[in-house]
């Protein structure tokens, strides 16, 4: 089992930066592909960036050129810098882990997610 906990959401201004955080434990996962996906109010869960073992990195293109993730592997973690914030970025994002090494973009390929944190961008 891992566990996986979330932090760095907030409310920011439209044009403005938040860095989310994940912290891994439970098990490493240095070997393991990990994800982001958001999912606001109505809408399905939707994938937003993905980073293998090697740091191999694929983007939506929504949050393509905007958004950054990056792993840790040493302090176990993910993180996913986001820039240029739009209101269309409203969400709440979740943090998840693949149980092998695949870069998926699909949500239900992920095996272990954390509880999300809530990202709030104001017009």
């Amino acid at each position: 089992q891992v566990t996986l906990r979330e932090s760095g959401g907030g409310l920011v201004q439209a044009g403005g930066s938040l860095r989310l955080s994940c912290a891994a434990s439970g098990r490493t996962f240095s070997s393991v592909a990990m994800g982001w996906f958001r999912q606001a109010p109505g809408k399905e869960r939707e994938f937003v960036a993905a980073v293998t073992s090697d740091r191999l990195t694929r983007y939506a293109d929504s949050v393509k050129g905007r958004f950054t993730i990056s792993r840790d592997n040493a302090k176990n973690t993910v993180l996913l810098q986001m820039n240029r914030l739009k209101p269309e970025d409203t969400a709440v994002y979740y943090c998840a882990a693949d149980g092998g090494n695949r870069n998926t973009v699909i949500a239900t390929m992920y095996a272990y997610w954390g509880q999300g944190t809530q990202v709030t961008v104001s017009s």
